[in-house]
């Protein structure tokens, strides 16, 4: 009897980002809608992402995978009218939401360019002070591609600073979903490497990806970042508008399919729930390195 060896299609790189480019150019507006939300639940990691980029009056910042730019606002607001923040992202509805946010709320300092996150060598070198990036080089299919170009654009001394999920243990409101969607779906164990929420986050992954990229002064920091809602019916909406990554998993699955999916999902993510509401478990890493 013969057997045949079976293995996982190989990752997609340029698959992945055409994928990805869409589902923000479609979730566009609910995840500006849901920016205020964002910044209270993401705001003590974003702050200490600035404070280790070391981010003040006048300094020159680039914000990378910027998304719709309640981030980058903050990174404007530090710099003041004697710095500058450029954000970048792939999805130009993302962007176009960012600059509207920034002229009404009068910054002038604050321009939008549409740029994918390992192509930043297309930037003047030595550009920049800092290169921030929340919640984004997790998802970039080649990150030492993308730190590479951070390292690029930034003067000798400049700062990179990034915000990543930790492990799956430490982040339960998202790995729950994730860990539903592929037993569903019937998806194999993403490979070492591959993009995704948590391929930074395991002890000193994140360390030392900075490391090889050429960073010193590295530091990484644990931020506790609970997702506070009123309900796991509200936490699935916010995942079901806003998380691309899980709409990427469930492509193989039926219409029918996915609503059973999701509804699988709230069931489970009500053990969350109690007097104060849907309180979902959720640790941030702040990683930073200079040049």
């Amino acid at each position: 009897m013969s057997t045949v060896a079976t293995t996982a299609p190989a990752f997609d790189a340029a698959a992945f980002k055409t994928t990805t480019r869409a589902q923000w150019q479609a979730a566009a507006e609910a995840w500006h809608r849901w920016g205020p939300f964002l910044g209270r639940w993401l705001g003590e990691a974003t702050e200490t992402m600035f404070d280790l980029a070391r981010i003040g009056p006048g300094s020159r910042v680039l914000d990378v995978a910027a998304g719709a730019g309640e981030q980058s606002i903050g990174a404007a607001r530090r710099a003041g009218p004697g710095g500058r923040v450029m954000a970048t992202d792939i999805a130009p509805a993302l962007l176009e939401r960012a600059a509207a946010d920034a002229r009404a709320a009068g910054l002038s300092n604050l321009e939008t360019r549409e740029l994918d996150g390992e192509a930043l060598d297309a930037l003047p070198a030595a550009g920049f002070d800092a290169v921030i990036s929340r919640v984004g080089l997790i998802y970039f299919p080649d990150q030492q591609r993308a730190l590479a170009g951070m390292r690029h654009v930034l003067r000798p001394g400049g700062r990179v600073s990034a915000v990543v999920y930790s492990t799956p243990e430490r982040n339960a409101f998202f790995s729950i979903p994730v860990k539903i969607i592929r037993e569903r779906a019937r998806l194999p164990a993403p490979l070492p490497g591959q993009p995704g929420p948590f391929s930074l986050g395991g002890e000193g992954v994140l360390e030392a990806a900075f490391s090889r990229a050429g960073l010193r002064e590295i530091e990484v920091r644990r931020v506790p970042s609970p997702v506070r809602l009123a309900s796991a019916a509200e936490c699935v909406r916010f995942e079901r508008e806003s998380f691309g990554a899980l709409h990427q998993m469930m492509v193989g699955l039926d219409e029918d399919e996915r609503a059973r999916t999701w509804e699988a999902i709230e069931e489970a993510l009500r053990a969350f729930e109690g007097p104060e509401g849907f309180v979902g478990p959720c640790e941030m890493l702040v990683g930073a390195g200079t040049v």
